[in-house]
């Protein structure tokens, strides 16, 4: 055996928003004075309870309310509790035999990874080629809203994706992690059907992105497989807790979605004022595609501003800012850009 010490943060995994300790120690500022822009997580997430302190001693208990409490929210009957939707993403794979899966692109990246390292035939396509995909395809993988194009595909069509689907005892797999300010397009009050299987999390909208605690929806059937799989205990017991209170507190999640979607236009104008007008976006970030978004990326990074930068096609993609000060921030370094996107060192403020 090799005496290398073991470092997960070379583990060859993909690329995601956050990595806060990466980039400080690459661009030399230290972690508490970044500006973190790159998760689409809500920055003024639910204002978490305080907990009983036997609760770090207790196993997780499948009867605490909170699959009452999901049941509630999300409006269905069959679900299953879950380490985040990654969980699944990683582990849906390994349910089917080797077969042929459509995945919208761009998109996010795990979900061709998983599916490929599971050996299935992968095939990438747009969102016009959809039809034509589905002829020879098991499995359609839909984001929405899409991360990172914020696209969200009406109901009505990727319902008549799935029939075409379930003809043949194929799969569509819709992730909607970025639908809840926006809960009325979403698809898991239908996940019932055969199928259909519908992933949400907790991490976006609610800005519990560390408790990890996700949700599939779908048939009974799946479920069990997919809680046999991923074993018992897979949420911890404080986790619970706060999503079942998240869940409940219906006055926070109807002011958060109004105000969400209020900043996020916010959000969509500065860009645009400072010559980088959004290609797409929803209530929880914006993207923006530029020949120069590299050059961008690393002029925000250089100020402590951290986007997503993403290659296929050259974009980043912006979250909200949370504070006064931070929206401030975030206006006073996009003014180095010129008409063309190009970043002006001879402005002052570069």
């Amino acid at each position: 055996m090799s005496d290398k010490e073991f470092n997960p943060a070379q583990c060859g995994l993909l690329p995601h928003g956050g990595q806060l300790q990466l980039a400080a120690e690459q661009f030399a500022i230290p972690i508490g004075q970044w500006l973190d822009l790159s998760t689409g997580i809500n920055p003024n997430g639910w204002p978490i309870v305080d907990l009983p302190p036997n609760i770090w001693s207790r196993l997780p208990e499948y009867n605490d309310g909170l699959e009452i409490a999901a049941q509630n929210y999300y409006q269905v009957k069959n679900l299953l509790v879950t380490a985040g939707s990654q969980a699944v993403i990683q582990t849906l794979p390994r349910l089917r035999s080797a077969c042929r899966v459509a995945i919208i692109e761009p998109s996010y990246n795990e979900h061709a990874y998983a599916w490929r390292s599971a050996g299935h035939q992968v095939q990438l396509v747009s969102i016009d080629h959809v039809e034509q995909a589905l002829v020879d395809s098991d499995v359609l993988v839909v984001v929405r809203p899409n991360n990172p194009s914020g696209d969200c595909i009406p109901c009505h069509q990727i319902m008549d994706w799935h029939a075409h689907l379930a003809r043949r005892q194929g799969w569509l797999l819709v992730d909607e992690a970025f639908i809840d300010p926006t809960p009325e397009q979403s698809l898991t009050p239908s996940s019932d059907t055969d199928g259909l299987i519908v992933l949400r999390s907790l991490g976006k909208f609610f800005g519990l992105a560390g408790a990890r605690i996700g949700f599939a929806f779908a048939q009974p059937v799946l479920l069990q497989e997919l809680h046999r799989i991923l074993g018992p205990w897979t949420v911890a017991t404080p986790a619970r807790l706060i999503a079942k209170h998240a869940l409940q507190d219906r006055g926070w999640q109807q002011q958060c979605q109004q105000q969400l979607i209020k900043n996020s236009q916010r959000l969509q104008q500065i860009l645009t004022q400072y010559k980088l007008p959004p290609d797409g976006g929803c209530a929880l970030f914006q993207w923006c595609i530029s020949e120069n978004a590299a050059q961008i990326h690393q002029h925000l990074a250089n100020l402590g501003i951290l986007t997503r930068l993403f290659d296929k096609p050259n974009s980043l993609r912006f979250g909200l800012p949370g504070k006064a000060c931070e929206w401030n921030r975030l206006e006073i370094a996009l003014r180095c850009l010129d008409e063309q996107g190009h970043i002006n060192n001879l402005h002052p403020e570069c």
